[in-house]
This record gives C-alpha cells, structure tokens and sequence, in this order.
C-alpha cells in the first residue's frame, strides 16, 4: 500500500486491462499532474527481431493507456472515456532491451470531451521516443451497471 489514493486506484485499474497484461504495463507514477506508465522491455514486444526494436502497436498501447487513465487525474470519480481519437509522432525507435515510459495528463475538460497530450520516453523526457495527443469521450455514470462499461474494477465502485 502507498499513501498516494490515485497510484492505488491507477494500478487497480491497470490491472484489470488484459492488454495492459499481456504488454507487462505498470503504473509508473500517478499525481494530478499526470500518469505516467511503464512498458517493460521483452522479446514478445519486438517488431524487427534483427535490431530488437519495439513493435509501434507496443507503443502506441502504451500511450493509449496513458491519455485514458490520465482522465483518473482530473475526474473526481471513474467515468467511462473510450478513446476518440489518437495521434502519435513518432520521433526515433526506442533502445532495445531498455523500459519504455509513458507520461499523458490532460490539458483540458469539457462535458463531453477531455483533451489529453504526453510523451513516450526513455532515459530523458527531454529526449521523447513520440509525442501525443487524444481525445477522450466522457461517458459518465450513463453506462454504470451495463456489461463491460462502468463495472467494478477489483471491487471498486464504478
């Protein structure tokens, strides 16, 4: 356990994304600053075997991943945001055998939309592997109780 709610809450609900298993996603950091994901390095995650670099579908995960829960930044209670749209630069193939971060917050909240930018990085967030930007659908409350939106994550009200 940690004194950080939000971290607790970010890994719970990390947890219960199959993708996020599969990929060995974990919660890196999480403050009302943003939420930062950690994609561990692995062979299963390679997309050219003779360089050992990441397959783009790993990044592009991860950073989905992180603009949607930095929602669990601003929001005060879980909401349902299904991505609506995701853009990623790409800046330069990540290090083989080396983690990959990735930090996303939002920079604005409307009634219907949040807006969301980040960065996906190794060593130095100055140094960024891919910029991006999404948009995310607020939901609500409207889809509590429906099956496969709005349900309990690890025993957590939704």
């Amino acid at each position: 356990m940690t004194d950080n709610p939000l971290l607790e809450r970010a890994a719970r609900f990390v947890s219960a994304l199959r993708h996020c298993q599969v990929l060995g996603i974990e919660v890196h950091d999480a403050s009302a600053d943003g939420m930062t994901l950690l994609l561990p390095y692995s062979p299963q995650i390679v997309g050219d075997p003779q360089t050992g670099i990441i397959h783009g579908g790993a990044l592009t995960s991860l950073m989905d991943t992180a603009c949607g829960m930095a929602t669990l930044c601003v929001l005060p209670e879980f909401e349902v945001c299904p991505t609506l749209d995701l853009r990623i630069d790409y800046m330069h193939p990540a290090e083989p055998h080396k983690p990959v971060f990735g930090f996303a917050q939002c920079y604005r909240v409307t009634t219907d939309v949040i807006f969301t930018r980040g960065f996906a990085y190794q060593d130095d967030p100055e140094q960024p592997i891919a910029h991006v930007v999404g948009t995310f659908m607020r939901m609500g409350k409207r889809l509590k109780g429906t099956r496969g939106f709005g349900s309990s994550i690890k025993g957590e009200q939704a």
